[in-house]
């Protein structure tokens, strides 16, 4: 069976394979792939969301959570605290998106995708609810699933990250135990405003009252938003470098060393600093995997959270959040691909990400030559992205994901060159990373970033090279 556009009748047959649930669930609205929208209440209405769940007996209120929103690492953040959680043995559901190579990344139970199988029943399932509503998004039935399969498998702490924005976003129907606002930055701005104080407004929106809220650094503008809003709904506040501090140790292409502490332990701190650490005291020390300075600060999110929870009464061992910080995964943050040659892939898709990327590259591969394979939606501010980035490449490969937003490759090789680049055009994307990486020279560094739908396409690619390269031996 092949479900078409959405044909009322069609969608009352049974389905039975993944493909169909997922044409199932295209053949509703998919804001992800427009152009543009207004963001705003007659388009996304919670009221929707909490019509479907309340038809499914509302799942989302049989487990505990915590809500992360945020322009940049709030997916970092969300990993850290799954990977944490499920350490300290609960049963721990992470739900995230966009998704980077399939759609059963979305919703992960304790480190494990969810099963196409589990997700054709689900969507069986939830298909009277569905209809009962009426002018449900993908995004808006796919939150339910979520809600749904931790009801069902019995996650007992769900992290959840919010989609676009906050305030409209479907995720803002639960009531977590700690709310979260990672680094807020220029993005989306046709639809969360153009300053940074009408982000944070939208942002701030996952804010609810009585519940505390972890702050990572803000620009002052943003701070003072989510700080007004958090004191007008009694939420108690924790700021991260301010409330909680963080420094960085050493760190490898393995990965880094980082160290938090408290405000109550500055004292301390600065008593271990002038010992040289020879004091009996040393700051909660971790290594984690994912590389660059703005990942200590992720880190340091993270810990905050977790933090507020042990104070809460939950028990989460130290040695729960050393492994949990240890072994998280978060694919296409600054990730390294290969050795040799080497390659990075990474999800910076706005100007402020970019700047952290170029920090990176600096600290990591410093004075390499860089070749980027580039593309990018039609919403992100390219010409910003190529601005951070241009002092740092020898030359451009602009290429297209296979995604309706993306930009056409000819627009941005015109906007390449205008930064002095040496460009080449290359689609589709595989084609554009084989080509980059067989042209590397030694000690090069071929980059893929702009897009996580570009990074997705590669990591395909990749893995097909490593098939067929396992099958001829």
């Amino acid at each position: 069976m092949r479900l078409i556009g959405g044909n009322y009748n069609e969608r009352l047959m049974t389905i039975h394979t993944y493909e169909d649930a997922l044409a199932f669930l295209y053949s509703f609205v998919d804001y992800s792939t427009a152009r543009s929208y207004r963001y705003s209440p007659d388009v996304l209405d919670l009221g929707r969301v909490r019509a479907l769940l309340g038809g499914l007996d509302n799942p989302q209120h049989e487990f505990a959570s915590l809500h992360i929103a945020g322009t940049k690492g709030k997916g970092s953040v969300s990993a850290l605290l799954a990977s944490s959680l499920k350490a300290a043995g609960f049963t721990t559901g992470l739900y995230t998106s966009p998704h980077l190579q399939r759609f059963t990344e979305r919703i992960v139970v304790d480190g494990e995708e969810i099963a196409p199988q589990d997700l054709v029943t689900l969507v069986n399932e939830v298909r009277p609810a569905v209809e009962a509503v009426g002018g449900l998004t993908v995004y808006e039935i796919m939150t339910a699933i979520a809600f749904q399969h931790f009801q069902k498998v019995g996650v007992e702490f769900a992290v959840v990250e919010v989609g676009l924005g906050g305030r409209l976003d479907a995720t803002n129907v639960i009531m977590p135990d700690v709310a979260v606002i990672t680094s807020l930055s220029y993005d989306h701005m046709h639809l969360l405003g153009d300053s940074l104080s009408d982000i944070a407004y939208e942002k701030g929106g996952i804010i609810k009252p009585g519940v505390p809220v972890v702050i990572a650094p803000q620009q002052y503008e943003a701070e003072q938003v989510l700080l007004r809003l958090a004191q007008e709904r009694h939420a108690p506040v924790i700021q991260v470098g301010k409330d909680v501090h963080y420094a960085a140790g050493s760190h490898s292409l393995e990965g880094q060393v980082v160290q938090f502490w408290s405000s109550s332990e500055q004292d301390m701190m600065d008593r271990y600093v002038e010992s040289a650490g020879a004091e009996e005291w040393a700051p909660a020390r971790f290594r984690i995997p994912l590389l660059g300075f703005h990942q200590v600060v992720n880190g340091a999110v993270a810990y905050a959270v977790l933090q507020e929870l042990i104070e809460a009464g939950y028990t989460i061992p130290q040695a729960a959040i050393e492994q949990g910080f240890r072994q998280v995964r978060w694919n296409g943050r600054f990730q390294i691909l290969s050795r040799d040659p080497i390659v990075v892939l990474d999800s910076a898709h706005n100007r402020d990400s970019a700047l952290k990327l170029r920090i990176a590259l600096d600290d990591y591969f410093p004075g390499q030559p860089v070749t980027m394979i580039f593309g990018a939606s039609a919403d992100k501010d390219i010409k910003g992205m190529l601005a951070e980035l241009s002092p740092r490449l020898s030359r451009i490969v602009v290429t297209q994901a296979a995604h309706p937003r993306a930009t056409d490759p000819a627009e941005l090789d015109r906007i390449a060159r205008g930064y002095g680049l040496q460009t080449e055009c290359i689609q589709p994307v595989g084609d554009a990373f084989i080509t980059a990486y067989s042209r590397a020279a030694p000690g090069e560094v071929i980059l893929a970033a702009g897009s996580l739908f570009v990074v997705g396409e590669i990591l395909d690619r990749w893995q097909k090279l490593q098939q067929e390269h396992e099958s001829r031996s």
